[in-house]
């Protein structure tokens, strides 16, 4: 039956996805034990702003109780999707991909009304960051900008205010301060006959703004007797445009991502971004329907490993060199929650000779950051972000870290705009450095 959402007709699109998930949107008991694991139901208090209240949302709109209007936009809009909820489920509610299915038509909403900033997301995630070519030449702009020095003048003059200052200060963050230590540094592949055969996403952000991480992701992999192979032709692994509703494209990277890795006869996908490597993990479910790809996805997946979880399942040469540091580790919540990777990180620290790993109050949970929510939602991403820098004050530690582009970026942007003297930094670049290469 059509509804009438602020003037435009609504035929039923939302049930196309969220009918679809009906037995998913039941499996919630209404407990209540999400509650207190929700970043933005501890802030705002509301119950529309809560995992139970979204998926009460959810439930209103198929069975025609709730309309796509503007109240249910914006709780959904409001969701971080951290999906810390998951972990405390006793019912096994998979929150995230309701919560993808939902945004799908969210998107679809508001670009019927002529948004602007759905216009614009659309633009940036289906027409820069599925062309390699575009948005490779973007972010090389701005790593360029980033280590010209212009970037922290700018941020030093205070000219700038509001979300282009920090913007900026994301910018800046993305510049790990182990790279003068690295900068020399060769990429020496395994070539022994029992060398593991692996894949490594190199990921869009990652590549673009991150590309030393990936450079000390490969040497800690030939270090621990891997043979790194290309996987020509992988692109964005799609989690961006899965969280922001344009399933389509996220379904069509998918396909090409199954297709590189697959073809390079990798045993196992490395990925050492915990957002990527939650998505990549997922394809068999974003392509159950595909009757060319399921299989695929299912092949693909099962070989995709988050790269902290790979180096303890086959074990870790003890690295030679004693780092004398402070760590606090921040979980990244697609490791942690999507992934329920948990100890490998910290193991992985652990086989460094001289960290002291001292405790971090909410390392479970969100830093704010998720994906551009933090540009998107300015306000209620700082008051999450100012609880961790206060647990990072509290901590005593000198370094933070954490595997995750995003949560590098605000934490990192936090630090700085906070004035502390604190790295936050890849755990691999740590281990790599720990190498005496």
């Amino acid at each position: 039956m059509a509804t009438t959402v602020g003037g435009i007709e609504n035929s039923g699109t939302l049930a196309s996805l969220l009918a679809a998930n009906t037995d998913k949107l039941l499996t919630c008991v209404h407990c209540g034990l999400c509650l207190p694991a929700c970043p933005t139901y501890r802030i705002l208090g509301d119950e529309n702003d809560s995992p139970r209240g979204r998926i009460y949302l959810m439930r209103g709109v198929v069975e025609g109780r709730v309309d796509l209007g503007d109240a249910f936009i914006s709780h959904i809009d409001l969701c971080l999707g951290c999906r810390g909820c998951e972990s405390v489920c006793p019912s096994g509610v998979p929150y995230g991909h309701l919560l993808e299915a939902a945004r799908l038509e969210v998107a679809k909403e508001k670009a019927a009304r002529g948004s602007w900033s759905e216009v614009v997301l659309g633009f940036v995630l289906n027409k820069v960051f599925s062309r390699p070519w575009l948005l490779g030449g973007a972010l090389a702009l701005a790593r360029g900008f980033r280590d010209s020095g212009l970037a922290r003048a700018v941020l030093r003059t205070n000219l700038l205010g509001g979300r282009l200052r920090f913007a900026l200060a994301l910018l800046l963050a993305s510049r790990s301060p182990l790279t003068t230590v690295s900068a020399h540094r060769r990429v020496h592949t395994s070539s022994s006959s029992g060398a593991r055969r692996i894949a490594l996403l190199r990921g869009c952000v990652m590549e673009g703004l991150f590309r030393e991480t990936n450079r000390a992701t490969e040497r800690v992999l030939a270090r621990n007797d891997c043979q790194v192979l290309s996987a020509d032709g992988q692109v964005c692994c799609g989690a961006l445009h899965a969280h922001a509703g344009q399933l389509e494209v996220a379904r069509e990277l998918a396909r090409k991502n199954i297709e590189a890795f697959l073809e390079s006869g990798a045993d196992r996908i490395i990925v050492n971004a915990a957002g990527c490597g939650a998505a990549m993990k997922e394809y068999a479910v974003l392509l159950a329907d595909d009757p060319l790809f399921a299989n695929r996805a299912k092949e693909f997946s099962i070989k995709v490993r988050d790269v902290s979880e790979f180096l303890i399942e086959t074990g870790v040469r003890p690295p030679e060199i004693s780092i004398k540091r402070r760590v606090a580790y921040d979980a990244p919540c697609h490791l942690i929650h999507a992934q329920r990777i948990a100890q490998a990180p910290l193991d992985l620290l652990r086989t460094i000779p001289g960290l002291t790993i001292v405790p971090f109050r909410g390392f479970e949970s969100c830093c704010g950051g998720a994906g551009i929510y933090n540009l998107q939602h300015r306000e209620l991403s700082a008051d999450i972000l100012d609880d961790k820098i206060a647990s990072i004050i509290e901590s005593g530690a000198d370094t933070v870290v954490t595997s995750n582009p995003g949560c590098i970026m605000q934490l990192g942007a936090g630090v700085l705009l906070s004035g502390l003297r604190v790295d936050v930094v890849h755990p691999i670049e740590l281990l790599d450095a720990a190498y005496n290469d």
